[in-house]
């Protein structure tokens, strides 16, 4: 990688696609295909008090650049749980104001109002209760830690630790809000690494986390994907009720997505473990459908 590196050298805002470059707009955004497909941002629950999660990325982050320059052979993904409903929302209000105004720079500066309606959140609730609900977000988002270790037969030989964010600030009184981010992390934008998801399903979907959940599991993977095992969604959803549960909440997920027109899918049985298969993903959704 260049020694410094921005995000807008590999998104950037306003059309979906320049020179085979996935970019944010208003109806969609751009996120690493890696952070789609692990437990990363999942439903709500209701884990244990300062309860926080681990998560074993190397599969997906050990061939990036600097994982594989450093040499790194675990890569892991640790803090608290990041819900749909409102952490992943300021996700993507964090990456539409870097695809804004960090053409150049790492660190960006904008209003909260602005930065708000990046967010996906209605104007008429620009209210206290919001700043709150955000400021925790970016806290759950800044505390979600990124190890990249490497190791020999001697032990432990080298440790690198970032986040999701480096930093964040929220000025109330002067309606501003200040973010920088790891440049390193800018890697996982590259086109062979991000999927493009459209804000219309997750729209249609208010309430119901799995489902919206699933549908960025979903969108990141392949044309034509093998068939996914109920098994793998557990993982990825991170649900924390008794398995029996976690496969009504699944069937039902994926009967909301074929409710709203994006999903045509089956199930059958191999053995005792249950699979979906995918036969359509489809962008453009039922006529009618609320969004």
């Amino acid at each position: 990688m260049n020694e410094n590196v921005y995000i807008g050298e590999v998104i950037g805002p306003d059309c979906e696609s320049v020179n085979n470059k996935l970019t944010v707009t208003s109806k969609a955004t751009v996120q690493p295909v890696a952070l789609m497909r692990l437990n990363v941002f999942v439903p709500s629950s209701r884990p244990a008090k300062g309860t926080r999660t681990s998560i074993d990325a190397t599969s997906v982050l050990k061939d990036l650049e600097f994982s594989r320059r450093e040499g790194y052979d675990d890569i892991r993904i640790t803090g608290e749980r990041l819900s749909m409903a409102i952490d992943f929302k300021v996700w993507v209000g964090i990456i539409e104001a870097f695809s804004k105004y960090g053409l150049k720079t790492n660190s960006i500066k904008l209003t909260f109002h602005e930065f708000a309606g990046m967010c996906r959140f209605e104007s008429k609730r620009f209210d206290s209760r919001l700043r709150k609900s955000i400021s925790e977000a970016l806290t759950r988002i800044r505390g979600k830690t990124i190890t990249f270790t490497r190791s020999d037969s001697e032990g432990l030989q080298k440790v690198s630790v970032t986040g999701l964010l480096k930093t964040g600030e929220l000025d109330f009184a002067n309606d501003l809000v200040e973010l920088e981010a790891d440049q390193r992390l800018w890697e996982l934008y590259q086109t062979d690494y991000t999927v493009l998801l459209r804000h219309k399903p997750i729209n249609a979907l208010t309430r119901k986390e799995a489902a919206q959940a699933l549908y960025t599991f979903i969108e990141s993977l392949p044309t034509n994907p093998v068939p996914i095992s109920f098994k793998r969604i557990r993982d990825r959803l991170s649900l924390l009720s008794p398995v029996k549960e976690q496969n009504r909440i699944i069937k039902l997920a994926l009967k909301q997505l074929q409710d709203i027109g994006y999903l045509d899918h089956s199930i059958t049985k191999k053995g005792k473990e249950t699979f979906i298969l995918i036969h359509r993903r489809s962008a453009n959704l039922k006529p009618g459908t609320a969004v």
